[in-house]
């Protein structure tokens, strides 16, 4: 027995010793380093609770944490919207979804770098993709409403018991008689009126102070393809029995997700939940390269990016330790109340 267990210490020693110099050593390091003046180029000196002091009474702080809080308030409920939303459109049986659903995930593997560098040019003022499409809004709206009143009545007609064939080709027929004669008559008077009054805004996201935390958490949205793969999972653990149940008893699609869908998938959402604050609470390299210095007059400078200037710009390596130790214990508080809030709200299957 005592052969077994050293044999089996050897083979999870590479294991002890990585935790020890990767995770275990630099946690002890860096709290020790929080009570000390300590610069990295030169030996700390103890020095109590100073730097936790002189935080309390930092401004540059409290706005990296303002900042982090209300971009936090925008990103984490939109991107747990958007990647559940996603997960319940892929959630279904269709030929091809396995495409699909690859599509949908493919953007959270671009790098970030790369990727703030794209987004640098989608919030282009002047000549970004978003902002023409906002102006152009109105005109692509006003154009769709044939393609639309064209896909209504095909899908009245469908219902007829025609083919397959024969429903493809009522639709076709039925959206282009309905765009050509669109464009030949034009829109009424009072829709090009309509599209003169109709103004979507068009801000300049990169240099507005009101609109670049926005546009960081529209950024965001991104990356919502790893939170849809999870939710995807504890979608096929839903048991079809009770989609059978509900429907015998006249439930539409709406009561379906309220009443069964969402409590079984419930633990899912609290999972994506915690890692959303802990996530949209450490944007770091999003903000760092779009905006240098947290421009613009710095709605952009987060926490992080005030811990980094102080570690590695200021030289001050000990007041960037205490940060670090704040932010660990909002997180950790964070999450406390997120578990305790949801002891009513999560049902667990079997509990």
């Amino acid at each position: 027995m005592k052969r077994e267990a050293r044999t089996a210490y050897l083979f999870a020693s590479p294991w002890f010793v990585g935790f020890a110099l990767f995770l275990a050593y630099p946690l002890g390091a860096s709290l020790y380093y929080s009570f000390c003046d300590y610069s990295v180029l030169r030996p700390p000196v103890w020095i109590g609770f100073l730097n936790f002091r002189n935080l309390a009474g930092d401004e540059v702080f409290w706005t990296s944490l303002r900042n982090t809080a209300v971009y936090a308030a925008m990103a984490i409920p939109l991107g747990m919207l958007t990647a559940l939303s996603l997960a319940l459109l892929l959630n279904t049986r269709v030929r091809g979804m396995t495409v699909y659903r690859t599509i949908f995930f493919l953007p959270s593997l671009v790098p970030t770098i790369p990727l703030a560098v794209l987004w640098l040019w989608v919030f282009n003022g002047e000549h970004g993709i978003l902002n023409f499409a906002l102006e152009y809004a109105p005109a692509a709206l006003i154009l769709a409403l044939p393609t639309l009143v064209g896909v209504v009545v095909a899908g009245t007609l469908l219902s007829r018991g025609r083919t397959v064939a024969g429903n493809v080709a009522v639709a076709a027929a039925v959206v282009i008689a309905a765009a050509s004669a669109w464009l030949a008559f034009g829109p009424p008077d009072w829709m090009q009126r309509l599209h003169g009054v109709i103004r979507l805004p068009t801000p300049n996201w990169l240099s507005d102070t009101a609109w670049s935390k926005p546009a960081l958490a529209l950024m965001a949205l991104w990356g919502a393809g790893n939170a849809m793969v999870i939710y995807l999972a504890g979608l096929q653990d839903v048991p079809t029995e009770m989609y059978e149940a509900a429907e015998l008893d006249g439930a539409g699609w709406w009561a379906r997700t309220r009443n069964v869908t969402v409590p079984f998938v419930s633990p899912v959402i609290l999972f994506n939940g915690i890692m959303s604050i802990i996530g949209a609470l450490q944007v770091f390299a999003e903000p760092y390269v779009m905006f240098p210095g947290g421009s613009p007059a710095r709605s952009t400078y987060f926490y992080t990016m005030y811990l980094f200037d102080n570690a590695f710009i200021y030289h001050k390596m000990g007041y960037a330790c205490a940060m670090g130790w704040i932010m660990f214990l909002i997180i950790l508080c964070l999450t406390m109340l997120a578990l305790r809030l949801s002891e009513r709200h999560v049902h667990y299957q079997g509990g």
